[in-house]
């Protein structure tokens, strides 16, 4: 939020709040045919202007305007403005102080938070460039092994070698491709001035666009799907959520060693619409389920039984998207054997 719409906001805000603590003293006053309760009203409203507000400005002002007011329309003789008396000094100075001490507190709080956030989105950031390093070194080292082979070697490889290497150098430059729109997606949500845009999708239509491009990928790669039979309805961007999907299919096929049966389940939970991508592979390590999400693996870019570990940018981006919907992510490893990703989204409300 820019410091406009900061200063609208606040400036809203406190007319607001001196509003309404002027008609409850105005009701107050009917009622119990009594002012004694003015000050402390305009108390509390100045306290929650200088606790809502930016910096010390709105708390000063609405504490200088509630001793005007308190002394014009509450302070007998009425409708006179008189400084002198020794209630009005007494409100005046209580409500300065409640209102620097207030806004110096919050002021200090909404610092440290802004340092946290500030910190946390560097060390995402470090973690990331780390995890770029470790898993575009690989793939690249080999292209530039493999091109060198074919022309220092061109006439002596034979055909189904040239085959071979060719087609090792498309396998690495896919990989690469996959690798540049998981971190565009990350760019792109973790910039300021975009955010994520939410259509209505059709659960079943989501599911069967994002098999259709995973299969592409891993044509022999058998998914057990399971998805309620009732219509449901997901606002999300379907395009990212698609990649979050085939991000954790591909991660179950790299990384599940001893893998036999890949499961895709969607069930419902209140309003909550909860996928489940499970494997029956060897787990994950509780050093590495406990930052799984964090962006770096001590083993990115390493090779394991001729795959590349890219766990660690792909499982960060689907925190990364899942958390810009408003959605919660978590792994865990199965007690049957395997290892289970599940997020949630909320759900569309349907007209009855």
């Amino acid at each position: 939020m820019n410091k406009y719409k900061i200063y609208i906001r606040d400036m809203f805000l406190t007319v607001i709040v001196l509003g309404v603590t002027f008609l409850i003293n105005l009701v107050l006053q009917n009622i119990f045919k009594t002012q004694s309760f003015s000050s402390d009203v305009f108390i509390l409203g100045v306290f929650l202007i200088s606790l809502k507000t930016e910096g010390y400005l709105w708390g000063i002002l609405a504490s200088l305007v509630s001793v005007l007011v308190e002394s014009f329309a509450f302070t007998f003789p009425y409708f006179v403005l008189d400084f002198a008396a020794v209630e009005s000094l007494f409100s005046a100075v209580v409500m300065l102080i409640v209102a620097v001490l207030t806004s110096a507190l919050t002021t200090k709080i909404k610092e440290q938070e802004r340092t946290k956030t500030e910190n946390e989105k560097e060390r995402v950031r470090a973690n990331l460039l780390r995890a770029i390093s470790h898993d575009l070194r690989t793939p690249l080292t080999t292209i530039y092994g493999s091109c060198s082979a074919i022309i220092e070697n061109y006439d002596s490889l034979r055909k189904e070698q040239k085959i071979k290497l060719l087609g090792e150098i498309r396998e690495d430059a896919e990989w690469l491709i996959r690798m540049v729109e998981n971190l565009l997606s990350v760019t792109k949500i973790g910039s300021k001035k975009v955010q994520v845009i939410k259509t209505p999708t059709v659960l079943e239509e989501l599911i069967d666009d994002t098999l259709i491009k995973f299969h592409k990928r891993y044509p022999n790669q058998k998914v057990a799907v399971q998805i309620p039979e009732e219509f449901i309805s997901i606002p999300v961007d379907p395009l990212l959520i698609e990649q979050v999907l085939i991000n954790l299919l591909e991660n179950a096929v790299l990384h599940a060693e001893g893998m036999t049966t890949l499961a895709f389940t969607v069930r419902t939970s209140g309003r909550q619409a909860v996928f489940e991508i499970a494997d029956d592979g060897c787990g994950i390590s509780a050093e590495e389920l406990d930052r799984i999400f964090d962006g770096y693996q001590e083993r990115a870019g390493e090779l394991t039984d001729g795959k590349r570990n890219n766990m660690s940018i792909g499982l960060s981006v689907c925190a990364t998207i899942i958390r810009a919907h408003g959605g919660s992510i978590k792994a865990e490893n199965r007690r049957e054997g395997g290892a289970r990703f599940s997020f949630s989204l909320e759900m569309e409300e349907m007209n009855e």
